[in-house]
């Protein structure tokens, strides 16, 4: 628990909610982004829609909490249940606004790993370590308007070039996704345990846009595994409201998301 009261978790679900736009239709996905959707809902976007990959969509919140996006509170009053592919194909079409994924592994142009990790570090070709995979993530990373990567920051995580492009972000830089056949979307944002990152419009690499209160910038850089940049007004991440500390622990009441076992 930080000093002042909340968790570095129910910081980074207040910075996600603040990603969401009203109207949006919104890839929600589970954990952090499940109940930033939640606040956003409750705040300034009321008319946010979430997409679930198993097929359901909904306009307001579940009545109970969630452990997994199949638990029957996500599909009581749900707006449509149906099945992945018609879920799938909204995006395909274009009709995402704004997908939530997370990974093992991030580089400085935004690629998410999710599938191997190298015993030697960028050679998959001495052996590996296999992780869950893609699920729907490469699908939103290719197809959505726009997406934002939650995850833990550790300079294991941050590395130069990721071991394997699982879900794509900028690639190599500037003009890569419009090579690589997806003229739309790309990351907007990388939001970690220790500050908001952003893409530069040109370079397409990331940068540090704020810290999160506590953390220095010799902190980030030093759990990042390549020269950072840093953003010439770099400031210090917004902390939760007591609202919206207010209603992130009555959508976690437990804690089980956002506080682990404190």
């Amino acid at each position: 628990m930080a000093s002042d009261g909340y968790t570095p978790a129910e910081l980074m679900v207040a910075a996600a909610a603040r990603e969401i736009r009203d109207g949006e239709v919104v890839f929600v996905g589970m954990r952090l982004p499940l109940l930033a959707f939640l606040l956003a809902k409750a705040t300034h976007a009321p008319r946010a829609v979430g997409l679930f990959e198993n097929g359901v969509l909904r306009d307001r919140p579940a009545s109970e909490f969630l452990v997994t996006m199949s638990d029957g509170p996500n599909v009581t009053d749900a707006l449509w249940c149906t099945e992945m592919r018609e879920i799938m194909a909204l995006l395909q079409r274009g009709s995402v606004d704004l997908g939530f994924i997370g990974g093992a592994q991030v580089d400085r142009f935004g690629n998410l790993n999710t599938s191997y990790i190298a015993r030697t570090p960028g050679n998959l070709g001495r052996g590996f370590t296999r992780l869950p995979g893609s699920g729907g993530a490469c699908d939103i990373a290719s197809l959505a308007k726009r997406h934002v990567l939650i995850m833990a920051h550790e300079r294991r995580r941050f590395v130069p070039r990721v071991d394997y492009i699982t879900s794509p972000g900028f690639g190599d830089g500037a003009g890569w996704r419009n090579r690589a056949g997806l003229p739309r979307g790309g990351p907007s944002a990388v939001i970690t345990t220790l500050g908001l990152f952003r893409f530069d419009p040109e370079s397409q690499e990331i940068f540090l846009a704020s810290m999160h209160p506590g953390i220095t910038i010799e902190t980030v850089k030093t759990e990042t595994g390549w020269p950072l940049r840093v953003a010439p007004s770099v400031s210090v991440t917004p902390p939760p409201t007591p609202e919206e500390l207010r209603l992130i622990r009555s959508y976690d009441p437990r804690g089980f998301w956002t506080r682990g076992k404190e």
